[in-house]
This record gives structure tokens, sequence and C-alpha cells, in this order.
């Protein structure tokens, strides 16, 4: 015990003290880099029209970078049905790793199928929902069809972002929020689009705060 009352420290307890206290202050310091870090992110406003400047409905447009490609996560409980002989939905857009479900609620069997490159299956004649699901694990487009029912065509696109949006019918801007700061490839893809046909490409920089915008024109859509 000191003279004035207070507690002597031994050298090694002061080291401790001293250590406890940085751990405290460099957590801190973490938790407010996080804070801000989680404060930076910025809104990016795609406007889609076709040839005529008209608004395109459900076109879909997403950010591609490195880093980008880093946060991707695969979504749960995704499923493409089979109802009225039609897939539902029509189009499907899903991160690089997503499972899928194939669940068939019509009263005839189906025989779902695809040959695109970014993803090759088949389930043969089925009735009900297949017990194992589809992995999309490649990006790209995948084009789905029926051996039995000619007229069903569906599609998957498959994005190794988690930034991506379809367009709205009614004003063909679609909206993406939350997106961090850094330059970007935006791709704009429909599924009027011809047949193997890339999506169209530019590059975006999305600021700290604030908006970026950008306008896609898509010409030579099919009907």
């Amino acid at each position: 015990m000191r003279p004035d009352g207070l507690p002597s420290l031994r050298p090694r307890a002061v080291r401790q003290a001293l250590r406890h206290a940085v751990r405290t202050s460099l957590a801190a310091l973490a938790a407010l880099a996080l804070v801000a870090g989680g404060a930076q992110a910025g809104t990016v406003q795609v406007d889609v029209s076709d040839a005529a400047g008209k608004p395109v409905a459900d076109a879909v447009v997403f950010l591609d970078s490195a880093e980008a490609r880093k946060q991707v996560k695969p979504l749960t409980g995704v499923e493409m049905a089979q109802e009225k002989r039609q897939f539902l939905p029509g189009l499907l857009v899903v991160p690089v790793g997503t499972e899928v479900l194939f669940p068939n609620r019509d009263s005839v069997r189906h025989h779902v199928y695809s040959f695109s490159p970014a993803k090759k299956f088949e389930l043969k004649l089925y009735s009900g929902t297949p017990s194992n699901p589809v992995l999309f694990d490649k990006a790209g487009v995948v084009a789905l069809g029926c051996n039995i029912h000619d007229q069903m065509v569906g599609w998957v696109l498959v994005v190794d972002t988690p930034y991506y949006a379809r367009t709205p019918a009614a004003t063909g801007k679609a909206q993406l929020d939350n997106v961090p700061p850094g330059t970007y490839t935006l791709r704009t893809w429909h599924t009027r689009l011809p047949v193997g046909a890339p999506a169209l490409e530019q590059a975006l920089t999305v600021p700290a705060t604030g908006s970026a915008t950008a306008s896609v024109r898509m010409t030579g859509l099919q009907p």
C-alpha cells in the first residue's frame, strides 16, 4: 500500500494493465472502422431503354468486380416451379453457388433440361419435387426447356456478384442500394437478346456516398 492509501502496482501488473488498455483501444478503433466502412456505400440507378427509347422491363443489371466476387453468398430456398406447363418464374436470377429446386406442380410429368455451357443438367420425367436440387456453380446464362412440352422455356441467370436488380415495367429503371465504392463493370442482360449474345457492358464508378447513374440502350432485342 502506498503512503497516499492507493494500492501499489508491481511492474508485471502494470504491464498487464497497459496491454489490456491497448487491446481495448484497438478493439474500439476496429469497431469504428467497421461502422465507417459500412457507411461508405452508394446507390446505383440504371435506366434501360430499347432502340426506340422506350423503357425495357425485366432487364437484369449487375455490377461485376474482383471485390464484388468476394462478397457473393448463395441464396437458400430457391425454386423454379412448373405450373400450367410453364416455368414460374420464367426468369430466375441467382448468385453463383445457389441450389435450385424444380418442383412440378402440374398433373403431367415434365423432363427439365439445359444444354447451356454455364450448366448442363437433366431432370428426367418426374412428378412432384426432385429430392436433389440443381447447383448453379458457374456464372452465365442457362436456358431451360422441357423435353415433353416444347413450348416451355425458362431462364436462370447466374451472377458472380451480390449487386443485381431487375427493371420494372413502368419505368425501366433499376436501383441497387448499399454498393461499396469502387470501379465496376455494369452488365445488362435480357431474355430477348439473341441466343448466345453476351450481356451489354460499360464501366461504372460508384462514389463513397451519393449515387451513380447510368443509361443503357438495348438494341437488337427480339419480339
